[in-house]
């Protein structure tokens, strides 16, 4: 789905049009999650556009994304998960007050275009389906496959799946295992399955086993652009740009 044209002249007029006229343009360098991906590419162009900022997006694993800060990367706005936000305002290399949620993911199983589609909408059935399919994939380092392993864990699967377990660097690799067929089932947020051509997203994880992966953008303590990397978060976080992370299959803040 693409932002309509309503909601372009919502954001320019409600979000964008007061702050492009008190900040002198620049370029934000952003380091975001993959989780926030889709919907950040089909707001940048509106917000460079209204705001007269130049956005230079890096995506990546949360995880990586949070060691590059760590190793000196330099950036104005990080977009990772709570824990990786948090504990870089602990080493001071975020700036606390500018902590905010954008949108938060659930995660879900997905399969090959066209593949019949398992039962999962119980603990029991998703156990009996992942029991019975050929190969299981997940990003072994991002937020979903984490937590994805500690559910098979606590369904007491664990043992029977890592044998066939397909332990890919990134969400968008699980996707490229199920379109090519190599993985018969994909766990992953469920907005990342639905970016993918190719996959269909079978469901979310039983509400019993649902966890949500908040994503929240804090500004570099370093950052020479501050005033702009707020002003991309006032944008992000309001009600209009909402309706897009909805339309990608996240819930706003």
């Amino acid at each position: 789905m693409k932002i309509g044209s309503l909601a372009r002249t919502i954001i320019g007029l409600a979000v964008m049009l007061p702050l492009s006229a008190t900040i002198d343009a620049a370029e934000i360098k952003v380091l975001a999650s993959n989780g926030v991906k889709a919907a950040l590419e089909e707001l940048a162009p509106a917000f460079e556009r209204e705001s007269g900022h130049k956005l230079n997006i890096q995506f990546g694993v949360a995880v990586p994304l949070k060691r590059q800060i760590e190793g000196g990367a330099a950036f104005d706005l990080a977009i990772l998960t709570t824990a990786g936000i948090d504990d870089l305002a602990k080493q001071g290399k975020v700036d606390a007050a500018t902590r905010t949620n954008i949108a938060r993911s659930g995660v879900g199983i997905g399969i090959r275009a066209g593949a019949p589609r398992p039962d999962i909408s119980t603990t029991e059935a998703l156990k009996r389906t992942l029991l019975a399919a050929k190969s299981v994939s997940w990003a072994k380092e991002g937020a979903s496959g984490v937590y994805f392993a500690s559910v098979l864990q606590r369904i007491g699967i664990a043992d029977q799946i890592m044998p066939k377990a397909i332990l890919a660097p990134s969400g968008a690799d699980v996707g490229a295992l199920l379109v090519t067929g190599k993985a018969e089932l994909g766990a992953l947020l469920v907005n990342e399955l639905m970016a993918v051509r190719g996959v269909e997203v079978v469901g979310p994880l039983p509400p019993e086993l649902q966890n949500y992966t908040v994503f929240i953008t804090g500004v570099s303590s370093g950052s020479k652009d501050a005033a702009a990397a707020k002003a991309l978060i006032k944008f992000l976080s309001s009600p209009a740009t909402g309706a897009v992370f909805k339309s990608q299959g996240q819930e706003p803040g």
